[in-house]
């Protein structure tokens, strides 16, 4: 057969990717995205580093500061990178740690008994993906600098990221130890360049309540008025959960704490859990790794779930809660109204992915699964009041559970698997490619039926909803599943909820809630994203739901050729069009969605080529759950202490 293509494949045609190079071209790889979820990792990526000196004992502060030239600082008091020249590599620690990947001090647990950032390449992926990075090294009484580009590499003749543009240089004398890296991100890699002061300040909230006796400090200089924010925890785990319960009713006073040391195959780990029960309908843990916060949990968090339901439910028999012909409570019933903080600390973690989200190791688990048994067997024990109404909980919420079975049953039997009864009030796509198809919650009857005009029929489905749905936080799972709204989404989304939860049965690929952007759409999206994290959280971990945002505002003006137009979305984006738009332009500021003519809608949120979607995480959802117990509870100081913070919202 002639060769169709004359093409040779042989080593010339293999590429090789130079120093910090692979860290640009597959940035996702490293620090999971480049939106504003991977430029905060940037910063969580330097400061475990700071937090791994002071949790052995090396130092016992770190400050964040967000400068305004938008670069950010992380200054803390521990050793400082090593400054001596390496004796094969004839480099200096400092340059070594930030330009070579798989390069730290964290491999043989010589310096460190736990580490957050084990994989070595934190510090030189964020040299990589900035435009310049500088770090000072307090050490030895003197102070080192070094400065790294993305700029010309005389060894490679090429422009490269993470370039030394100097040597590594004294600049002074000091009494303390240290490290302070100043970093600016680069606009070339992420799509923003923001940094928020909200997942800062919650994530060293975080740190201060897992490492006590520690202080965190937060500055923000970029206005005139310089915020200074400072994070202390004298009680650990116990000043966390109470932060957590904030907006809830704890069904008993004293949070269960406990901890404990174990060695598995030969790796040291160290446990510590905390746990409240409160009114809530559902569950919430909070699970972490050397400090870092595993939001797909793993097997640390599943130990501590498989013992703790084996201490309750061999009690729940001692106690003669349960009778042998019985039907027992699974873990879910038990852990109903519960929020539990679960942390490890472990020397070889294994973890799925760099943006170490999800534990993999084995040993984790046995080690969880043992120290939750023993713990709660001996607190059962001194506690047997308490825990016999935390197992009658369980065994209501078992019933509970059987009742929704049937109930769901029965609507499957009575629905089928066909669409007829969502005729009239869902717009369903033609074609039925789940990978491609999506599936529109769109605020509002009239920006509904703008919306079924604008559409691409093929794909888009979308469903007009009437406002607010049912606020989930405090209703019974049967008042939820009883919603007519919440089942007319349900049945049309196909994959079921809570343990009946099928993805192969999901009938698209991406959920979008589209709403206002103003406070209700907020509040809105929000009550969705509680109810799909509560009843439907593998759609979120998944990938599959999403928000859209609508614009603020359309700047226009005619000309000769007709109207030129663009939209803006925010106000610093609008000041950018009214320059492009350029004189005599015209500024029309939405109100809502149902201003918007079907024309208009398709431009700005439904056509895939030119509307923004925000992916939604577990954690998004995770703060959205918090906010609704804070905005919807029945704590009022919370909420007003909120309201007061931010108001101006």
């Amino acid at each position: 057969m002639e060769e169709k293509n004359n093409q040779s494949y042989d080593v010339n045609s293999l590429t090789s990717l130079e120093k910090l190079e692979p860290v640009r071209v597959r940035p996702g790889m490293y620090i999971g995205s480049t939106g504003s979820k991977g430029l905060h990792h940037c910063v969580w990526e330097i400061l475990d580093n700071a937090i791994d000196e002071i949790s052995n004992g090396f130092g016992d502060k770190a400050t964040v500061i967000l400068n305004k030239d938008k670069s950010v600082t992380i200054i803390d008091n521990g050793r400082g990178v090593p400054t001596g020249i390496h004796p094969i590599k004839k480099k200096s620690g400092v340059e070594m740690v930030f330009t070579e990947l798989h390069t730290g001090g964290k491999f043989d647990n010589a310096n460190y008994k736990t580490s957050g950032g084990l994989h070595g390449v934190g510090a030189a992926v964020v040299n990589a993906l900035s435009k310049w990075l500088e770090v000072e090294v307090s050490q030895n009484g003197k102070v080192y600098v070094q400065r790294f580009e993305y700029a010309f590499d005389k060894e490679l003749k090429k422009d490269m990221p993470g370039t030394p543009v100097t040597t590594l240089q004294v600049k002074g004398k000091t009494e303390v130890t240290g490290t302070k890296v100043t970093f600016m991100p680069d606009s070339d890699v992420f799509s923003t360049t923001d940094f928020k002061v909200d997942i800062i300040d919650e994530r060293l909230q975080e740190l201060a309540f897992q490492n006590k006796g520690i202080k965190l400090e937060l500055r923000d200089e970029r206005k005139e008025e310089v915020i200074v924010k400072e994070y202390y925890s004298e009680r650990g785990l116990l000043d966390f959960i109470e932060y957590l319960n904030e907006s809830k009713t704890p069904l008993h006073p004293e949070a269960i704490l406990f901890e404990g040391e174990r060695s598995v195959q030969g790796i040291n780990m160290y446990g510590e859990v905390c746990i409240q029960f409160t009114d809530s309908t559902t569950e919430y843990i909070a699970s972490y790794v050397n400090n870092i916060p595993t939001t797909e949990a793993g097997t640390h968090e599943t130990g501590f779930k498989t013992g703790m339901t084996r201490a309750f439910k061999e009690w729940a028999k001692k106690l003669n809660l349960i009778k042998e012909k019985d039907k027992e409570f699974e873990g879910d019933d038990l852990r109903e109204g519960m929020t539990a903080i679960v942390r490890i600390k472990i020397t070889n973690p294994v973890f799925e992915g760099q943006t170490k989200t999800k534990l993999g190791n084995n040993e984790a688990y046995t080690m969880m699964n043992d120290l939750a048994y023993t713990k709660l067997s001996e607190w059962i024990e001194d506690n047997k009041t308490l825990a016999t109404s935390i197992i009658n909980n369980a065994l209501d919420a078992a019933a509970r559970r059987e009742k929704i079975k049937k109930i769901n049953e029965a609507e499957k039997k009575k629905i089928g698997k066909g669409t007829a009864p969502l005729a009239g009030k869902i717009a369903v796509c033609t074609q039925k490619d789940k990978m491609v198809n999506e599936f529109i919650v769109v605020e509002g009857d009239s920006a509904g039926g703008s919306a079924k005009q604008a559409r691409d029929r093929r794909f888009q489905t979308i469903m007009p909803s009437k406002g607010k749905i049912m606020n989930t936080e405090k209703q019974k799972l049967e008042n939820v599943l009883a919603s007519e709204e919440l089942k007319m989404f349900n049945i049309a989304i196909g994959t079921g909820t809570l343990d009946n939860y099928k993805e192969s049965d999901m009938k698209y690929d991406k959920i979008i809630i589209l709403s206002d952007a103003d406070v209700d759409g907020y509040h809105i999206r929000t009550l969705w994203m509680t109810y799909i994290y509560r009843y439907m959280r593998p759609l979120i971990a998944n990938g599959h739901l999403y928000l859209a945002q609508p614009p603020l505002y359309k700047v226009y003006k005619n000309t000769k050729n007709g109207e030129v137009h663009k939209y803006a979305y925010s106000d610093d984006e609008l000041e950018k069009v009214k320059k492009e738009i350029g004189k005599g332009s015209l500024i029309q500021r939405y109100k809502g969605l149902g201003e918007m003519n079907p024309e208009q809608l398709w431009d700005t949120t439904l056509n895939p080529e030119s509307r923004t979607l925000f992916q939604v995480t577990i954690e998004d959802a995770a703060k959205a759950e918090k906010m609704v117990s804070l905005l919807m509870g029945d704590i009022v100081e919370p909420r007003k202490h909120y309201m007061y913070k931010y108001g101006e919202f």
